[in-house]
């Protein structure tokens, strides 16, 4: 008896518009260029708060919300979801205005100098602990760039030591806090996730699905693959793979897509940071398409990361096409341009016409 055929091949998904729960979109010409790349594959998104001075105030992130709704190309549409960046003096009571007032959605924890504009960030959780207990109070989450900064500890090995010495510490402390975990790079962090959910989530990046370590150095220095936390062992990226396509809810969508001038990337001491927003979603539904996982795709990309924050889910839809495409391999700011993470590859998918 003959065996049966194999399944078609899928071509065409139409899924719900996705939300990006991880964006720098920066200021003024940066944020003009960026955006409506952002804004053509998400309906939402939360907006990063470490510009030069970082948001901290509940004025300063409704006026940041402002100045990107109006650099909105018309006829777009794009809600950004705003966040504050914690410092060692924010104060629980202008926490809790701005979640109140519907101005913020999160906060963010950078470690100081753990990452691009982090200076200002905590130097000690302990310092914060009347912030956190005011946010597992009032339901507010905790948005975590998890490394340590101790310049003593590998750049391997700062999310694993930060895991261990910072994040399950904070968990045992703060047993009602919600807390995602962004930009996850390694297995350890992705079981510490898994363990803990439904109140710890995680995003993860699609450049963290496609590259490891060995790709930053690949027959050069490729400052362009460099982010943090930075890309790791094969073995990682396998692991982020399985989780990202597992269907398990505590996995997202988050991109961390940040732009940076060409000439910042390309010197002595180059900026950390991918500019994948021009093709987030055709890396995203290719690493699905080849693990087998198209049907839990909109799953990742449209469900999980609202139902954590608890958003309902957007009414429109996209349409992602198996059809050979390119992007700009750059985007033009000012007298300079960014370069746009895998621009100079055929993608196999495309964005298509819904």
């Amino acid at each position: 008896m003959a065996a049966d055929p194999a399944p078609a091949a899928l071509d065409r998904l139409v899924i719900r518009k996705p939300d990006d729960w991880h964006i720098h979109l920066r200021d003024g010409a940066m944020l003009r260029a960026a955006l409506p790349y952002t804004a053509a594959q998400f309906a939402r998104g939360i907006i990063m708060p470490n510009l030069v001075p970082p948001v901290t105030t509940v004025e300063a992130a409704a006026g940041y919300r402002d100045r990107i709704l109006a650099a909105l190309p018309e006829g777009m549409r794009f809600t950004p979801l705003m966040t504050c960046y914690l410092t060692d003096a924010t104060s629980p009571d202008e926490i809790e205005r701005g979640f109140a007032e519907k101005v913020w959605i999160a906060a963010k924890l950078y470690p100081a100098g753990a990452t691009t504009n982090s200076h200002a960030g905590v130097t000690d959780l302990a310092t914060i602990a009347p912030v956190l207990e005011r946010m597992e109070r009032i339901g507010m989450p905790l948005l975590i760039h998890g490394e340590v900064t101790d310049p003593a500890v590998d750049i391997f090995d700062r999310e694993a030591v930060f895991m261990e010495t910072k994040l399950l510490p904070l968990l045992a402390r703060h047993q009602g806090l919600k807390v995602t975990v962004e930009h996850a790079t390694t297995a350890e962090i992705l079981d510490v996730v898994r363990a803990n959910a439904p109140r710890v989530a995680a995003t993860i990046t699609p450049h963290h699905l496609v590259i490891n370590r060995t790709h930053i150095f690949q027959g050069g220095l490729r400052p362009h693959l460099y982010c943090l936390p930075v890309a790791k062992r094969e073995r990682h990226r396998l692991a982020l793979r399985k989780a990202a396509t597992s269907g398990e809810e505590c996995f997202y969508l988050g991109t961390d897509t940040a732009p940076h001038p060409v000439g910042a990337k390309e010197s002595a001491c180059g900026c950390a940071g991918v500019f994948c927003g021009p093709t987030a979603l055709q890396t995203y539904v290719q690493v699905f398409d080849e693990e087998g996982a198209l049907d839990r795709f909109e799953g990742f990309a449209s469900l999980r990361g609202a139902r954590f924050h608890g958003l309902e889910p957007n009414a429109d839809t996209i349409t992602l096409e198996r059809r050979p495409g390119r992007v700009a391999t750059c985007v033009a700011v000012d007298d300079t341009e960014v370069v746009v993470f895998r621009g100079d590859e055929t993608l196999p998918w495309t964005i298509g016409r819904a």
